[in-house]
């Protein structure tokens, strides 16, 4: 019954602005007082820490390489870890957390509010529930999750974006950052981005910022050459294509109550798959905001979705080419020394009218195109395309990547957790 009453509920918000307003303003205050009374009941314990990764929906990023790390450190074999998953996720990975020290838990449940009351210490990407008020002894380590080309934060003066006002956008930065305790940055570039969008000079807390470098991009420096044909075999990509990855981010102005956030993937891409040749395959991997209904049916052995697939790291890998336009993907991949496309087709209306960006687009390394034709065109001319962009790629990485080292993770966890208990 009461599951019954939550579904109505939750599809009538969803179906008005008006009432979404009202229901998660009521569902703030509630969770508000409810955590209050969980925490009085339950005391910080030092050697449980929570994880949590784009708000329950993956087991990826940074977060799971931290998790990782600490498995195989001998400092914390008597740590508990806890990870919280929305009902299906936990379900689907229940399995794959063998390690007895490791308790999942439901995104929002009792035991989920139990557990980070009593975490010493929390590590997430996003955001934690804003109702979620952390005690004065607990570690909170922000690892966000990825360089911004795109403005963010307060940074953000455009009104664009249909789900929260920009005073609201600003104040809801702003509050997540009076709570972090560390935040995670991967150059000199992102630790000014991240002072300005999250209002740290405003909060006095410049501090917090540690250079480090991205955990989950440990992984991109230290995998050897037989993964990739171990990932293509498990996930039934064949060996003999070229593998293109289309990985683009979402649009503040592409949303449908009730849907989310949509892409027009029929309009801007589709012509490009019917005529590319058969000598290539696209991996499609849309933004974990976007929901897409499209048919691949006609497109079978020619096009993979894997938008699901949690870990993005493993796409980028078993990949040749990666096609993107304003995603963060790019700064990452770009590790990998790949070929990379900016497809940029509604570029014009995305700076002006949604979002501008932080760097100057003629330092991204690889061709701005807007244009179908033209993307066919690159990518049968990509040896050409990436001579003429070598210089150019290596100066982005040597300004935004040169703290991936493989050994990110270690930076992080030595100085963040204290294992002198």
């Amino acid at each position: 019954m009461k599951n019954n009453i939550k579904t109505i509920l939750g599809y009538i918000k969803n179906k008005n602005h008006t009432i979404k307003k009202i229901y998660d303003t009521i569902a703030e205050v509630y969770f508000y007082y409810k955590y209050k009374l969980i925490c009085l009941n339950n005391a910080t314990d030092d050697k449980i820490i929570v994880f949590e990764s784009f708000i329950g929906k993956q087991y990826a990023c940074s977060p799971k390489a931290i998790y990782n790390y600490l498995l195989n450190d001998s400092r914390f074999k008597d740590f508990t870890f806890v990870w919280a998953f929305r009902k299906n996720k936990l379900q689907e990975l229940k399995s794959d957390f063998t390690d007895s020290r490791t308790i999942l838990v439901e995104y929002k449940s009792q035991k989920y509010f139990e557990y980070f009351a009593k975490g010493k210490y929390w590590i997430t990407n996003w955001r934690i529930p804003p109702y979620m008020t952390k005690k004065k002894d607990q570690i909170l380590i922000e690892t966000w999750h990825g360089t911004p080309l795109k403005k963010i934060g307060i940074d953000l003066k455009i009104e664009g974006n249909v789900l929260t006002s920009q005073k609201k956008s600003h104040k809801m930065y702003i509050n997540d950052a009076k709570r972090y305790d560390y935040f995670i940055s991967p150059s000199a570039f992102c630790t000014s981005v991240f002072t300005s969008s999250f209002g740290l000079d405003q909060l006095h807390k410049e501090y917090i910022l540690i250079e480090t470098g991205y955990p989950r991009n440990d992984y991109l420096i230290n995998y050897e050459p037989k993964n990739t044909i171990e990932i293509k075999n498990k996930v039934g990509i064949p060996l003999d294509k070229k593998v293109i990855l289309y990985a683009p981010t979402w649009r503040d102005n592409q949303y449908i109550l009730g849907i989310g956030n949509i892409l027009d993937l029929e309009k801007n891409f589709l012509n490009f798959i019917e005529q590319i040749s058969d000598d290539y395959i696209v991996i499609l991997r849309l933004h974990y905001l976007v929901s897409s209904k499209l048919d691949l049916k006609s497109f079978q052995g020619k096009i993979f979705d894997y938008s699901q697939m949690d870990d993005v790291n493993l796409l980028y890998i078993i990949s040749d080419i990666l096609i993107t336009d304003y995603s963060s993907v790019f700064f990452d991949y770009a590790n990998l020394h790949k070929p990379i496309i900016f497809y940029m087709y509604d570029l014009d209306e995305y700076q002006n009218a949604v979002r501008d960006f932080y760097i100057n687009l003629n330092e991204l390394p690889g061709p701005i195109l807007k244009t179908q034709e033209e993307l066919l065109t690159a990518v049968y001319n990509i040896d050409a395309i990436e001579k003429q962009y070598s210089t150019l790629y290596q100066k982005f990485c040597e300004k935004y990547n040169y703290l991936d080292d493989g050994h990110a993770t270690e930076r992080v966890v030595n100085t963040c957790i204290n294992t002198n208990l």
